[in-house]
């Protein structure tokens, strides 16, 4: 019995460290690209939010906003008081919603770590919660012109955690407070993935996601909501199912239902949204998903 665990501690071990050497360089480049711009830009990247109000750009005021929320570095519980803060400055409920939710979906730290699923899916990944960034201030803009989407009533900007006055303490710091957050669900990600090489099959997996499209692309909508956790975690389990096999829609409507419901998000979702706005998120988010996903293997 000891001889066997011994055996598959090994083979786990293997797959662990092979997974661990090609995808560690990406994740603490996406660690530090992330904290320079949260350090040094990210004042100015939610300043050009002001600009497009200012500007008075209409219905293309959307683009830029779900541009401005895929470059800013806060998770959801730092983006809902900017917004706050937005709103109460005039700022439109579509340029909201476009900024937020494209926010939810990415930001520079992950579309980092996507680099290690190939150039192709970092695209699809981009273009996809670009777009859906796009839809959703479409949507409040069309259905919700003459009312109010969002209530950010009690949300106030949160102080800063980047104090120390010298920048480059700032910078180190910012770094470790990454590390902490995401270290973990990192590396909880490769053993996942090691673990799936090891004891899943090949055409098990082949059967869930290859050979039924469509099915495959309701589970990959699917299980994206009980198991993201963090990007960075997601990342390794994605490079092996697509390795496996998974349709690259199926990765996109994963990519967009995990980050769009995890539980941390959608906590704070609600507390803006309210029972009503929050249920017709989530249809938003699950509809996006599979029409997104399903283009992608149309495309491909």
């Amino acid at each position: 019995m000891l001889d066997i665990l011994h055996r598959e501690f090994i083979y786990v071990w293997y797959y662990f460290e092979v997974q661990l050497r090609q995808i560690l360089p990406y994740f603490l480049l996406g660690i530090v690209i992330g904290s320079v711009i949260s350090v040094f830009g990210k004042q100015k990247i939610h300043s050009l939010m002001t600009v497009i109000q200012d500007k008075r750009l209409g219905v293309f005021g959307i683009i830029p906003a779900s541009l401005i929320g895929i470059a800013s570095p806060l998770c959801m519980y730092g983006t809902i008081p900017i917004a706050a803060s937005f709103s109460q400055k005039g700022m439109r409920d579509d340029y909201l919603a476009a900024f937020m939710m494209s926010s939810v979906l990415l930001n520079p730290q992950l579309l980092m770590y996507s680099a290690a699923l190939g150039s192709f899916a970092l695209c699809v990944r981009f273009i996809s919660c670009f777009l859906c960034g796009i839809a959703a201030g479409l949507v409040v803009r069309f259905f919700f012109k003459d009312k109010h989407f969002f209530n950010f009533d009690g949300f106030s900007e949160r102080a800063s955690h980047d104090t120390d006055p010298n920048p480059i303490m700032r910078l180190i710091k910012n770094i470790g407070r990454n590390l902490k957050a995401t270290g973990p669900y990192f590396l909880l990600g490769v053993l996942l993935s090691a673990l799936f090489q090891r004891y899943v099959p090949a055409d098990t997996f082949a059967k869930l996601f290859v050979n039924n499209e469509g099915f495959g692309l309701l589970m990959a909508a699917t299980i994206g909501v009980p198991l993201y956790a963090c990007g960075g975690g997601t990342i390794p389990l994605l490079q092996q199912w697509l390795a496996s096999g998974m349709s690259m829609g199926s990765a996109a409507a994963f990519m967009v239902t995990g980050p769009a419901t995890k539980i941390t998000n959608l906590g704070a979702l609600k507390i803006v949204l309210g029972i009503k706005h929050f249920a017709m998120y989530i249809a938003f988010v699950m509809l996006y998903a599979l029409v997104s996903g399903f283009i992608v293997n149309l495309i491909i």
